[in-house]
């Protein structure tokens, strides 16, 4: 059902500078399927709070809307430069930026304004661009451009950060001049060297943290962003729910909980005791669900298939935490399927279409969706929010 074989996986994590009230870098990712293009903006307003945010926010729509139409890329800058408010203490209107732009199988290009430079990761390699030039304005002499072109294969990963990053310990002992690209390099070797398959958003995640505790006080002492492309072939995960239809189709729809590609969840008691029985496995008790089930039934598992839970009430949790981008849940079963969720790439829901007589009980929660809403509600968040591939099959 999942065909590319390759998936570009797109994160930023931000931390807000302490004592301000919104983060002054922004971040903005939009992703074509009909040229198979993956664009991500990370920019950094002057200073801090509402204004900069206000700068970091304008420059990334800006940017975003330059580079999907391929203005010429220094006539773009230059635009947005015009466009930006000028700060009424410092007398200047700046923004840095990053830009990816990534055509699967074809350029990427990369174009960078103020900010640190990026990292391109193959292996523990950091890789040089195959050409790089500098592009500066007549009219802004003082800012400069510098525009990559660059090959990504399987597995490379690009790293941008706002100067929240490198300076991060700028100034206390054993970090005199920060942190810099150098250390933060580092740190992502590392990270890649304990686990190959750390996720874009992990990693992004990682950094952004540790940026922070390289100030002694553990403050953070501006806005930090860390930025991640990752190359790769999909992480999948499916989702079975409801009992199909038909009865006759019962072991077809089973089958499909044989998915040796990627990683399977079940929910429903009914859905499960359908792919048991066709299967001939048998579902196990998870004893940590129980301590940890909060008002959710807790989840089990079944042997040599994956993640079981209750179904409905479970799936409602899911894309309520998911909606409203709590990513600490509240019960064992529905947490399990969102970090599922947000650590795979495309998710193929596989739905029985019966009506469940349990679910047409007065007594049961007003909210209670039928399963083919919250499955399409589910579609929408995942694709929307979180950006994941995200398919649909009825039985």
């Amino acid at each position: 059902m999942t065909s590319s074989p390759l998936f570009v996986e797109i994160e930023c994590s931000q931390r807000v500078k302490t004592g301000q009230a919104a983060c002054g870098d922004d971040f903005r990712c939009v992703r074509t399927d009909m040229d198979r293009r993956s664009i991500a903006v990370l920019s950094d307003g002057l200073g801090s709070g509402i204004k900069a945010c206000l700068m970091a926010r304008m420059t990334t729509t800006m940017a975003m809307d330059f580079v999907r139409s391929d203005m010429d890329i220094l006539q773009s800058a230059e635009t947005m430069m015009d466009a930006l408010p000028v700060c009424e203490v410092r007398k200047i209107s700046y923004a840095t930026f990053t830009i990816f732009d990534m055509q699967l199988y074809g350029r990427t290009r990369v174009i960078e304004m103020g900010n640190p430079p990026y990292i391109h990761l193959r292996g523990q390699d950091d890789i040089a661009p195959d050409s790089s030039r500098k592009l500066v304005s007549a009219r802004w002499s003082d800012r400069a451009l510098t525009l990559s072109e660059i090959t990504l294969a399987a597995g490379d990963r690009l790293v941008a950060f706002s100067d929240g990053v490198t300076q991060a310990g700028l100034g206390f002992p054993g970090s005199k001049f920060g942190w810099r690209r150098e250390g933060a390099l580092q740190y992502i070797r590392q990270l890649t060297a304990e686990n190959s398959d750390i996720s874009a958003r992990e990693l992004a995640d990682r950094v952004a943290t540790q940026a922070i505790l390289r100030n002694p006080d553990r403050k953070c002492r501006d806005d930090i962003s860390c930025m991640v492309l990752y190359l790769r072939y999909p992480r999948v995960l499916r989702l079975l729910t409801g009992p199909p239809y038909r009865r006759e189709t019962d072991r077809e729809f089973a089958a499909m909980a044989r998915f040796p590609a990627g990683k399977v969840v079940i929910c429903g008691g009914t859905t499960a005791n359908i792919v048991a029985r066709e299967l001939g496995s048998s579902i196990a008790v998870d004893l940590r669900g129980l301590r940890q089930s909060g008002n959710l039934p807790p989840p089990n598992s079944m042997p040599d298939i994956g993640l079981v839970t209750e179904g409905i009430l479970t799936l409602t949790q899911v894309a309520a935490d998911l909606d409203a981008g709590r990513l600490r849940s509240a019960g064992a079963a529905s947490q399990d399927i969102v970090d599922l969720m947000l650590n795979s790439d495309a998710i193929e829901f596989i739905v029985g279409t019966k009506v469940n007589d349990a679910h047409q009980d007065p007594s049961l929660p007003v909210d209670l969706e039928i399963r083919r809403n919250i499955i399409k509600r589910l579609q929408a968040i995942l694709e929307s929010r979180y950006r994941k591939r995200v398919s649909i099959r009825y039985y």
